[in-house]
């Protein structure tokens, strides 16, 4: 599951942790938004989804308020350890850049399709439902939009 992951990284050279084993304080599945100082600034949001982190860049925050829609292309699978990862990507690297947490938290998984995703996010900056919609626009089977559920 992590091969992608895998071969985008030279271990020697980044600080990006390899998959290995990972020690939770939940036993809720686990979230996280990583603020990432790439070429171009996003955020990474993950979900603990089948022992891995299902990956999402999206271009702007990530909305706290209902009714903002923001674009989210799925990348690949992370470790759990990564949820844990803030530092200096270095330059030539994939990814080059700062990494750091700006949130955390656990979810509560409500449905999960191949077209839709929706959870309850319990974060420090997130609270609520979230609705991730695949769409056939913009970046092809990749492209998703994240939004906050009016509740």
């Amino acid at each position: 599951m992590l091969e992608e992951y895998e071969k985008k990284r030279h271990f020697k050279k980044t600080p990006e942790p390899l998959a290995s084993n990972f020690t939770k304080n939940s036993d809720k599945p686990i979230f996280v938004v990583q603020r990432h100082a790439a070429r171009n600034l996003h955020y990474d949001f993950r979900l603990e989804v089948d022992g891995v982190l299902k990956s999402w860049a999206v271009p702007k925050e990530p909305p706290k308020e209902a009714g903002t829609r923001r674009l989210a292309v799925e990348t690949e699978d992370h470790p759990l350890a990564y949820a844990d990862f803030e530092g200096e990507i270095p330059a030539g690297e994939y990814g080059a850049g700062t990494v750091e947490i700006w949130d955390r938290g656990t979810f509560k998984l409500l449905k999960r399709e191949e077209r839709e995703i929706v959870v309850t996010l319990e974060g420090e900056k997130l609270n609520g439902d979230y609705v991730l919609i695949r769409t056939k626009y913009g970046k092809g089977e990749k492209g998703w939009l994240l939004f906050k559920k009016a509740q």
